[in-house]
């Protein structure tokens, strides 16, 4: 272990992290100082929507009939806003109809009322209510009606109830989408104590949900409440299911759909289910409602969305009986945008307009410094070289930025940090040294894929298609770790489609449309792999199986034949491979899913999140943060045949990949416009290698020649204390978030005094021994070169100051060298990519 830390070396090395770190501070954002909105001018007219309005009335029929009201008042301005709870209601005449203050309509009795909503300024709407069906008592609906209510209240969520044994002896299917299950679960288990037809009110299902009795999940349900009432009727009716040619829910409807809204505004929205014989009812207050940024705005069990201080665009889940609606909210800044940087490309035409939408100013663009290390990091995974960031530097040509974007891109550099990437999330996972062959094979044909620019589309075919095995055809490495057809078709769909179907393999995946026919359809094009065991362990051979694709349901017991997600059943002959007619599919120009997938996962490389966040997780109800810039540059790629490195040409050839990462007093907030560069820590491999690139030493690895860098390395079996603690992926899964790029204690200490560290500061080779030898150049010269292999720009007169003070004070001048080196790869602007 090296020498403790002098107080010295601490102290220059407070010194220069004051002054390397500017970028990442700033004056504080004054969302409240921006205009948002603006005024909206005089209130011009009031109008109330329902969506469910026919020839001037809506229909309540039913004792559980309800209908939620929004009034939107429309200003001078064109802006709309909603006025549900800033109204008064009256109803005439009384005693049909009941509306509470948030526009919540209840019946009374038959007949037919006028609801009217009144501002304090006179302007107002009305609108007829017609109530049937109050003196009859209509059958409830088990699936219909019940249902939706245990999934509204979570209890069959898979923290209660519809986790996999059920809870405490009680179990329903998870979000209700077995209702036969629940009513059997309901009705004829428990020995009849859950449901009490003679008196409904002491049915367990009641006095639990009511919290009347001990219930481990608490209070749910008020007694007297419309859930409440609904599911005392249907206990009381002796808990009929239902009619087999009763209508079901083909879809829901939110209203409104999106809005521009305010910072603290609020907005109503109604949720309409439509049903099979073309019926509609209200479901607002029995639909289950999540927002996707709850930063931005949030949503509660009525279905009011309010929204916080922060600008950009949010969305609410709405889900009813497995179907799934989306309200969008865009709430702006509202600042004048007028100088905006020069607009280079499409990349550049979307995501200015989306900031003039906003009004939020972007930052200027970056000096040269600073995007020459930003792009030789993230295309060639190390940074620039002292050569090359002097020849940058002092480079006048206009396209130098262009130029050494294509120069990274071209160089054997790029193939090796993607391969790297690619590597992790197609589980090339070296279990034991025996599989060194393997692995290194399947590492090595990536790279030479990438290297040689191989079209996307095709590098995915080669990968779900390969046949033989490992040895004589590596792409077969795949089907190593990826063994069984739930793994194949999971990650398939998330690796290259960035959907995550594992739910619906047991049940309807709860936040999208695909049922377990879906899932088992898209599984049956991996029916036909077969696999030839082979005396080498992970070597067996893959192979084609004659016969005819097909998967079973599990849950039907019927046979399901290939089709894509969303698309129709295809026919595939018994000797036709049907992973081939899967890459088909997916590559087809219909295909909405695989070339949005693959963007918005570069995209996420380049810019530190997606588009779609979590990357792998593109679904209606997590929309893309700028849905028409994903589909321009999906529609690009394309258009270019696949070319991976055209796609990452366009990225980073526009001002918006090039704005600096220091905010304004205006987008120092944002984190979804890209109004701004997002700070992102450099992944373990990279800052090992940039790390022995200041130091002036490398790392050894077992079993790959000396001086292989980590970005190198064929994949995750090489031990390394370093890259473990640093976040490197284990590839054990398809999910990019195995690499982890959170900061933790141990890190600071590893970087702050670690044998390791040390040994690579005190080095007799090392560059700090050089540099300290070197008497034939100024310490001026000297520091300055250690600031070009550090970050790419010379240093300022202050830091230059700090570091040539401590130089002539300390005793050695090695020590010193040391020290200021340490000092720098401690610093934020080292350990960032900005």
């Amino acid at each position: 272990m090296r020498r403790s830390i002098p107080a010295a070396a601490l102290l220059m090395a407070a010194c220069l992290l004051s002054t390397t770190s500017v970028m990442f501070a700033a004056d504080a954002a004054k969302p409240d100082e921006a205009p948002g909105l603006g005024d909206p001018g005089q209130l011009k007219s009031i109008a109330i929507k329902t969506g469910r309005l026919k020839d001037g009335v809506i229909l309540v029929s039913g004792r559980d009939a309800v209908q939620q009201l929004v009034v939107e008042g429309s200003y001078s301005s064109g802006q709309i806003r909603d006025l549900s709870r800033d109204v008064t209601y009256s109803v005439t005449p009384a005693g049909i109809i009941e509306v509470d203050a948030s526009g919540y309509v209840s019946p009374l009795k038959e007949g037919t009322a006028t609801v009217q909503a009144r501002t304090t300024t006179g302007q107002d709407a009305t609108i007829s209510v017609n109530v049937t069906n109050i003196a009859i008592d209509l059958p409830v609906n088990f699936p219909n009606q019940v249902v939706p209510i245990f999934t509204k209240f979570g209890c069959n969520s898979g923290g209660c109830h519809g986790k996999s044994g059920g809870q405490n002896g009680f179990r329903l299917a998870l979000l209700g989408f077995e209702p036969a299950e629940d009513y059997e679960y309901l009705v004829k288990e428990g020995r009849g104590r859950r449901l009490f037809p003679a008196a409904p009110d002491r049915s367990l299902l009641l006095t639990k949900a009511s919290a009347s009795s001990p219930h481990g999940g608490g209070h749910r349900i008020a007694v007297d409440s419309p859930a409440y009432r609904l599911i005392y009727r249907w206990i009381e009716q002796g808990m009929p299911y239902g009619n087999p040619e009763d209508p079901t829910v083909a879809r829901i409807e939110v209203i409104p759909e999106e809005r521009l809204m305010g910072r603290d505004a609020k907005q109503q929205i109604i949720v309409v289910a439509h049903y099979t014989d073309g019926s509609t009812k209200d479901v607002t207050r029995t639909t289950q409602f999540d927002s996707n940024d709850t930063e931005m705005a949030e949503v509660d069990v009525t279905g009011l969305v309010t929204t916080a201080k922060l600008t950009g665009s949010v969305a609410v889940m709405a889900r009813y009986l497995g179907q799934v609606g989306v309200f969008r909210a865009t709430v702006p800044l509202g600042i004048e945008v007028t100088n905006l940087p020069p607009e280079r490309n499409l990349v550049d035409k979307q995501v200015f307009a989306k900031l003039k939408s906003l009004g939020m100013p972007s930052s200027a663009v970056c000096d040269d410094a600073t995007f020459l290390r930003r792009v030789t990091v993230d295309i060639a995974g190390r940074l620039p070289t002292h050569a090359e960031a002097e020849a940058f530097l002092v480079d006048q040509s206009a396209d130098k930025r262009a130029k050494r974007i294509d120069h990274l891109l071209n160089s054997t550099d790029y193939a090796d940090f993607f391969a790297n990437k690619w590597s992790a999330i197609l589980r090339n996972k070296r279990r034991k040294e025996e599989d060194k062959v393997a692995t290194f094979g399947f590492h090595r044909w990536i790279r030479e894929s990438l290297h040689q620019n191989k079209p996307y589309d095709q590098f995915v075919r080669d990968v779900l298609t390969a046949s033989g095995n490992p040895v004589k055809n590596p792409a077969v490495g795949w089907y190593r770790e990826v063994k069984d057809a739930s793994a194949q078709v999971e990650d398939t769909a998330q690796l290259f489609l960035g959907l995550r179907i594992q739910c619906a393999r047991c049940h309807h995946h709860p936040f999208e449309v695909w049922s377990q026919q879906d899932y088992y359809g898209f599984q049956a094009f991996f029916a036909q792999v077969g696999r030839k065991k082979s005396d080498r362990p992970g070597f067996d051979r893959v192979y084609h199986k004659r016969g005819v694709a097909k998967s079973r349901n599990p849950k039907t017991g019927t046979d399901v034949t290939p089709r894509g997600l969303g698309a129709e059943a295809t026919e595939i002959s018994q000797d036709t491979d049907p992973r081939h007619a899967l890459v088909d599919w997916m590559a087809g120009t219909e295909n909405t899913f695989f070339a949005p997938a693959l963007v918005n996962r570069y995209w996420k490389h380049f810019f530190g999140r997606g588009l779609v966040d979590p990357e792998d997780d593109m679904r209606a109800t997590n929309p893309a943060t700028n849905p028409e810039l994903l589909n321009v540059l999906a529609k690009d790629f394309i258009a270019a045949g696949f070319d991976l490195k055209h796609l990452i040409r366009t990225i980073c050839n526009s001002s918006v990949y090039q704005l600096s990462s220091e905010p304004n007093e205006w987008n120092r907030d944002d984190k979804q416009n890209f109004s701004r560069y997002y700070p992102k820590r450099l992944n373990a491999e990279v800052l090992l290698d940039a790390i022995n690139q200041v130091t002036g030493t490398t790392t050894g690895f077992g079993g790959v020649p000396a001086g292989t860098r980590a970005t190198q390395l064929p994949d995750s079996g090489f031990s390394s204390y370093f890259l473990t603690v640093f976040g490197r992926p284990e590839s054990s899964s398809a999910c990019e978030c195995e690499r982890s790029s959170e900061a933790n204690l141990a890190q600071s200490l590893h970087l702050l005094n670690s044998g390791e560290i040390q040994g690579k500061l005190t080095s007799g080779s090392g560059n700090a021994a050089i540099l300290s030898k070197d008497k034939d150049r100024e310490h001026a010269t000297k520091i300055r070169d250690l600031y070009l292999l550090a970050f790419s720009r010379e240093p300022s007169s202050e830091e230059a100051g700090i570091a040539l003070k401590h130089i002539e004070k300390a005793k050695e001048p090695k020590l010193a060298y040391e020290d200021i080196v340490w000092a720098l790869i401690n610093t934020k602007e080292f350990l960032f990519n900005h």
